[in-house]
């Protein structure tokens, strides 16, 4: 049978372990430029003066010295020096030992570029070899000459051997602060035979002994087998330590992730809690603004009235009293006659309307009755009367919508007189009633309870009459697309608008929009500049375009 592997649960596949090694050794290099920036910072920054070290060396030295000490450390930031010099090829060097044969080139940056694009050209992802190889063909190199000893032997006159001279220096040993001489060759590497000023010789440590000019060393020697248990334990322990430290890298990067999103969440509630805050602000301080124009308002009429009282006064003094007395009397007395008269027209009696109702024109006897009883409220200040008034006229129980509403009726008589003046005539259309009847749009509900049967029959002919004369395509119900210019204009500030239905009043009336609010508008109509009302609220789609 032949050889087969059997492929277990736990046993990878090779396409999965390949990726995962090649992703590895990614990270390996990535995380190798994260240490250069890092070292650079440390060096620019001077950083390691705070821990108690004279210079970059020593710190390098002392706390790198597990990953190469100083010399790791300038191979790292030379390749750093290359990267920054080739510029946007610099991403095709991958990590130190692919930049190291073109430091050379540094100080020439176009030749640099050169030999990094000569790389690319032949190989798309260059290794150490691909570099160096394109680095000797750009500048080549000539190999290193061996200095040859010299033929003949100089012939050297023989020398007294001199014995290094140690101290003792711990404190701990019994010949401490004694000094002797190493004259035979050590038994191991961590101790020394050492040969005192009395003659005797003694075993001593190399701890314990001080020789400036002989470096002794401290390490123990192990056997082969022993030495390669330990390297391979403390390869392992590097490996454990670089695991770990990319964990903590990366829990680190992640926490901080989660903090600044934290952050990040935190401030957008404080600015939109911010912003509310601002709103409410806002709002006060418009309510505050209104209520400055209110008082301003009040303190213009204020002194309004106080100059009309200081001229009063100027008034008074300037005329006797007597005089004066009898210019008030007479204004009074005109004052009071002009109300009654206006009160009392066509002569009311309320006793007689109390005991009988009357039995011709009800309508206008009544609405007369609520002028009266508006008035009487006004002179006297009485509620019931004032409450009594606005039934019987139609309106609000408050004294300045009585007083609209009477002021609207005044001018019922001369619409009704001139509706029936315009359907007395043989000849009467249609339009000539609306010519009329849209200048008394406000009052139509009354001035059309006071025309008889046969005028509002003939009314309602002339419409029968000229709803026929209109033909289908004609527009008497206009869509607000429809009620625009051909253009494509719409209805907005400032347009010159009549009323969309053909059947009501307003259809042949002239107005101007004065205000938008968007799905309607307040428009101000011609007709009505004469009158209390002078405008009134629509819909857009109840108008059309002149």
């Amino acid at each position: 049978m032949g050889n087969y592997t059997v492929k277990t649960a736990s046993t990878p596949d090779y396409s999965i372990l390949n990726a995962s090694i090649q992703e590895t050794f990614t990270a390996i290099d990535r995380f190798e430029w994260q240490a250069v920036r890092e070292i650079l910072q440390m060096r620019d920054q001077e950083l390691y003066l705070e821990a108690g070290y004279t210079d970059f060396k020593e710190y390098c030295q002392r706390e790198l010295y597990a990953w190469g000490g100083y010399r790791r450390i300038n191979q790292l930031l030379g390749a750093k020096k290359v990267i920054d010099t080739v510029g946007e090829l610099g991403e095709h060097i991958k990590n130190e030992r692919q930049a190291r044969p073109l430091l050379r080139l540094v100080k020439e940056p176009e030749k640099l570029k050169e030999a990094v694009a000569i790389a690319l050209q032949e190989n798309p992802s260059p290794s150490e070899s691909d570099f160096a190889a394109a680095a000797q063909k750009v500048v080549p190199q000539l190999p290193r000459k061996k200095i040859q000893e010299p033929l003949v032997p100089k012939i050297q006159e023989p020398m007294v051997p001199e014995f290094p001279t140690v101290k003792v220096t711990s404190p701990t040993h019994h010949r401490h602060g004694e000094s002797g001489t190493i004259e035979a060759d050590p038994p191991n590497h961590w101790q020394q035979i050492v040969t005192f000023a009395d003659g005797s010789k003694e075993l001593v440590n190399n701890a314990d002994l001080d020789a400036p000019s002989v470096p002794f060393s401290t390490e123990r020697t192990y056997p082969k087998e022993y030495a390669e248990a330990i390297a391979q334990i403390r390869e392992q322990h590097q490996q454990e330590l670089e695991r770990l430290e990319q964990e903590l890298r990366i829990g680190l990067q992640s926490q901080a992730t989660a903090r600044a999103e934290e952050q990040v969440q935190q401030e957008l509630a404080s600015l939109q809690q911010l912003f509310q805050q601002q709103k409410q602000q806002n709002i006060e301080l418009q309510q505050r603004l209104d209520e400055m124009e209110a008082l301003r308002q009040l303190e213009y009429d204020n002194q309004q009235l106080k100059q009309r009282i200081q001229e009063l006064e100027n008034a008074v003094q300037e005329r006797p009293t007597q005089e004066w007395g009898n210019t008030l009397t007479k204004q009074a007395a005109k004052a009071l006659n002009k109300e009654v008269k206006r009160s009392l027209d066509k002569t009311i009696d309320l006793r007689s309307l109390a005991q009988e109702p009357p039995k011709e024109n009800a309508q206008e006897c009544l609405r007369l009755m609520g002028i009266a009883l508006g008035n009487l409220a006004s002179a006297m200040n009485n509620t019931q009367a004032l409450q009594a008034a606005a039934l019987l006229l139609g309106s609000e129980p408050t004294p300045i919508a009585i007083a609209y509403r009477a002021e609207q009726l005044q001018l019922l008589p001369q619409a009704v007189s001139e509706i029936r003046a315009v359907l007395a005539s043989p000849a009467c259309s249609w339009c000539d009633y609306l010519s009329v009847a849209q200048e008394y749009e406000v009052i139509k509900a009354d001035y059309w309870a006071e025309l008889t049967t046969e005028e509002i029959e003939l009314i309602t002919a002339l419409e029968k009459t000229e709803s026929s004369k209109i033909t289908e395509p004609m527009v008497p119900h206009e869509t607000p697309a429809e009620s625009g210019s051909s253009d494509g204009e719409v209805i907005g500030l400032g347009s010159i608008v009549a009323h969309a239905d053909i059947y009501c009043a307003l259809y042949n009336a002239r107005g101007e929009v004065i205000e938008d609010i968007g799905d309607e508008v307040w428009v101000a109509w011609q007709h009505w500049r004469d009158r209390g009302k002078k405008t009134d609220r629509y819909f857009k789609d109840e108008l059309r375009l002149l």
